[in-house]
């Protein structure tokens, strides 16, 4: 009886053990395809267009193998992969997104501002060979103490053979970013969105008085003394335009060869063709083209064609195309001179003439 009582509790244990087990299991599992999904949810935060993105993707594996990649032989595909949320990822896919790193940017977008470096930007996340980081780090200028490995955690993860990227135009004005970047990387692409720099200031101050609108005018601004004529070049939307004071700052660390020059009138006008200067500027494929672009003649500048699978075309915020204030013609005319030397300078250095008057 006792022996009996004995194998009993054995088998009782033995249960306990099994069930435990089991139990654990089950929350391996889970846990597994939880942080799969995590995973596949980061890889893919690139663009604010996800489904044009990969429509884009069957476009150049088309163009680099002659034929669309099974998994996306039409746009419905695209876009019905795009909304099963809740499907399990596949351990084909895991495998290739387990392999994305942060890594540091090995191309930067440092200027100007108002010059139109977010409309670059998000055109170029359209690529997908590139991975870029939506917000301003500021990183080589405000928050540089920081260090390299905070400023790495910030960039998206990327597979081998991506570009990651992030634009702060701040960085082409700041006297300490220069040498700051070059520490980092010697090799670094960078890219410069200039613009006239009279209707770069107008741009700026309108940006200004947006949000501060009690501040003095435009004209009054503009001079030490109105009197004189004397131009206030320290006033910042004056100051940012002397693009040849801060490219001799760049030129000292960085060959011309890694500086890329965007024209801004050109990037509204003629987006596609700034786009594949750009494109082959980082050595990619020319993926973005003319006809992922129309002309928005409310905003007055280019957007994204509607993507397969969206609703809607893709526009710049409504920050973007704000109207101007009517600036007085005779301080415009005054301010084309003052910068008329200083273009010169700009356009010899950079061996491009941008035309401003």
């Amino acid at each position: 009886m006792a022996s009996f009582t004995h194998l009993h509790l054995d088998f009782r244990r033995l249960l306990q053990k099994l069930l435990v087990m089991f139990f654990l299991g089950i929350v391996c599992v889970s846990l597994f395809y939880f942080l799969a999904g995590c995973c596949d949810s980061e890889i893919l935060e690139n663009s604010d267009i996800r489904h044009s993105s990969q429509f884009l993707f069957a476009e150049w594996y088309q163009a680099k193998n002659g034929s669309h990649p099974k998994s996306m032989i039409t746009a419905s595909s695209v876009a019905a992969e795009a909304s099963s949320v809740t499907k399990a990822p596949s351990f084909e896919s895991l495998g290739r997104e387990w392999t994305a790193t942060r890594k540091l940017p090995q191309a930067l977008i440092i200027g100007v501002k108002k010059g139109g470096t977010r409309a670059l930007l998000e055109f170029l996340r359209l690529h997908p060979d590139i991975r870029a980081l939506g917000s301003e780090p500021h990183f080589f200028d405000r928050h540089y103490a920081r260090g390299l490995h905070w400023y790495r955690s910030m960039m998206p993860k990327a597979l081998d053979g991506q570009i990651v990227m992030e634009k702060t135009p701040r960085y082409f004005v700041a006297t300490e970013t220069p040498a700051r970047i070059h520490a980092m990387s010697k090799e670094i692409k960078l890219i410069v969105v200039v613009r006239d720099p009279v209707t770069r200031a107008i741009s700026d101050y309108t940006q200004i008085i947006s949000k501060t609108p009690h501040i003095p005018s435009f004209e009054t601004l503009t001079f030490k003394n109105r009197t004189t004529g004397q131009i206030n070049a320290l006033w910042s939307p004056i100051w940012i335009g002397l693009y040849a004071v801060h490219l001799e700052r760049w030129m000292s660390y960085f060959p011309l060869s890694q500086i890329h020059f965007v024209h801004g009138e050109k990037l509204i006008t003629d987006p596609a063709g700034e786009l594949s200067r750009v494109q082959d500027f980082l050595g990619l494929q020319r993926i973005v083209t003319d006809k992922h672009f129309y002309f928005n003649k409310t905003k007055g500048f280019p957007c994204l064609k509607k993507p397969e699978g969206s609703s809607k075309p893709h526009c710049l915020g409504k920050t973007k195309g704000r109207v101007h204030p009517r600036i007085d013609p005779e301080v415009i005319q005054r301010l084309r001179d003052f910068y008329q030397p200083h273009n010169m300078k700009f356009y010899q250095l950079a061996g491009q003439n941008f035309g401003w008057q």
